[in-house]
């Protein structure tokens, strides 16, 4: 199980014609930035691989003009595709994933309804790719540690490192590396349970990840490693606070589970919000699918102030925002049936990107949280989606 979660949230589409968008209200301008995501076909004959190798990394200004496809090149062998997972602090260079699977591989998945990790089914690395040039450099290929290489980011408070996840021996390791790949760091080292929800605190000396879904806060070198004990069987997905004071997580039963913070010295556990009985995955193909899902987690606020979440209402799964004193407001109130994920608060705090599916498509929409109006930037047919939406961050910070 731990496996298939990791695939849900880093697995990674067809070229679409261009979006035509109702222009924004007067005054309600989005800034002039990019927001990075995945586009896949859904309903594909032939099952999960056939679908997920048509997973492209894409680009769209927050209007919904511009769009294009990242890193084309990394997707020219057969059975392979690319999914968007981040950006450099100064937004001149995206994260992009690039995964192959073997049809012999994942014909056998199929069979077996489950996930078959192995140096000769799978190749799976991070890219750095400049957004002006479009030069991809596999950073994880440097000094190759593993054959599933994911989770790239930029680590926070130091410029000349970078964070990312590997399998070794079938288990999830965090990494910290050199900005050019080099001098790779495992930071559970042989451990031998699956690490995962590898999280930097802002000043970049303290990390948290779950592992075997325990929570655990450490060092930023991986010393001194400690069990957050929450008196839960299920914690996913530990995230710092701006200030680096709390750390959000969910917790409580596995697919019954709420988002919670505690301080950063690991005490005072709290519970924010309920989700209603939202299972908090996202299907996000229309095939039957071994995985089940992407795993869709609370976020927190661009100010660290309040924290974004999805909830079951009736039939739908709505937007929220639960401030740290557990006052929580609805967002968004749609027609039977939609379903909301993926809140991505931009870096001025203004807008929230997320996707929604109403009449059957997965979308991205924008709203303003002032006025909470909302617009949508995608605009995919029947059997496509967009997914795992990323703010472009702002070059010239205020």
């Amino acid at each position: 199980m731990a496996l298939m979660r990791l695939l849900g949230a880093i697995l990674m589409v067809a070229m679409l014609g261009p979006v035509t968008l109702e222009p924004a209200p007067q005054g309600e301008t989005p800034p002039e930035l990019f927001i990075g995501y995945t586009e896949l076909r859904t309903k594909l004959p032939g099952g999960r691989h056939a679908n997920v190798s048509t997973m492209r990394a894409v680009v769209v200004k927050v209007d919904g003009s511009g769009r294009r496809v990242l890193a084309e090149d990394l997707t020219r062998e057969a059975d392979s595709w690319t999914q968007f997972s981040g950006w450099s602090p100064d937004g001149r260079m995206a994260i992009v994933g690039r995964g192959w699977e073997s049809p012999e591989n994942a014909r056998w998945e199929e069979e077996h309804k489950t996930f078959r990790f192995s140096a000769e089914g799978w190749l799976c690395d991070s890219y750095l790719v400049d957004l002006v040039g479009g030069q991809a450099t596999n950073i994880t290929a440097v000094e190759r540690v593993s054959f599933y290489n994911s989770g790239l980011f930029f680590w926070p408070g130091d410029p000349t490192k970078l964070g990312f996840q590997a399998l070794i021996d079938g288990n999830s390791h965090p990494f910290r590396m050199d900005l050019d790949g080099k001098n790779k760091r495992d930071l559970t080292k042989d451990s031998k349970e699956f690490a995962y929800g590898f999280s930097v605190s802002p000043d970049g000396k303290r990390i948290a990840y779950h592992k075997s879904y325990r929570l655990y806060l450490a060092n930023a070198d991986g010393s001194e490693a400690r069990q957050v004990n929450t008196g839960q069987p299920f914690n996913f997905v530990p995230l710092w606070s701006a200030d680096g004071t709390e750390v959000l997580f969910l917790a409580g039963e596995h697919y019954n589970c709420h988002p919670h913070v505690i301080r950063s010295d690991g005490t005072e556990l709290r519970k924010l919000a309920d989700r209603g009985g939202y299972r908090g995955v996202i299907e996000w193909l229309d095939v039957p699918d071994f995985h089940g899902g992407s795993s869709d987690y609370p976020v927190w606020s661009a100010d660290g102030k309040a924290v974004f979440y999805t909830a079951r209402v009736g039939d739908n799964v709505e937007l929220f925002r639960v401030t740290r004193d557990g006052k929580s407001e609805r967002l968004t109130d749609t027609p039977a049936g939609s379903l909301h994920y993926h809140p991505a608060p931009s870096e001025d705090g203004k807008w929230l990107a997320y996707g929604s599916k109403r009449d059957g498509v997965r979308q991205l929409y924008v709203m303003r949280l002032d006025n909470r109006k909302e617009r949508r930037i995608t605009d995919l047919s029947e059997g496509r989606a967009a997914m795992w939406p990323h703010w472009q961050p702002m070059r010239n910070k205020p």
